[in-house]
């Protein structure tokens, strides 16, 4: 298995156009910006899926050390 299989991918939802689909992660920032440029005239309409998002942020903070003790954060 290849390094780049190893990359998970990224659930990319968009409501105005009411499409979600995976993107592999590392062309996550270019798909989402070549999205919202061709159908939303640059503005930031499609994005990571904010659920997946929070829990990867919550994550690395975890990780990382940036939150207390407290089991609840």
């Amino acid at each position: 298995m290849t390094a780049q299989e190893d990359m998970p991918e990224i659930p990319v939802v968009c409501t105005a156009c009411e499409t979600r689909t995976q993107v592999p992660f590392e062309d996550v920032e270019g798909a989402v910006a070549r999205h919202n440029e061709q159908l939303h005239d640059g503005e930031a309409v499609a994005e990571v899926d904010p659920d997946v998002l929070d829990a990867l942020t919550d994550q690395l903070g975890r990780e990382m050390g940036l939150f207390d003790d407290d089991p609840n954060t």
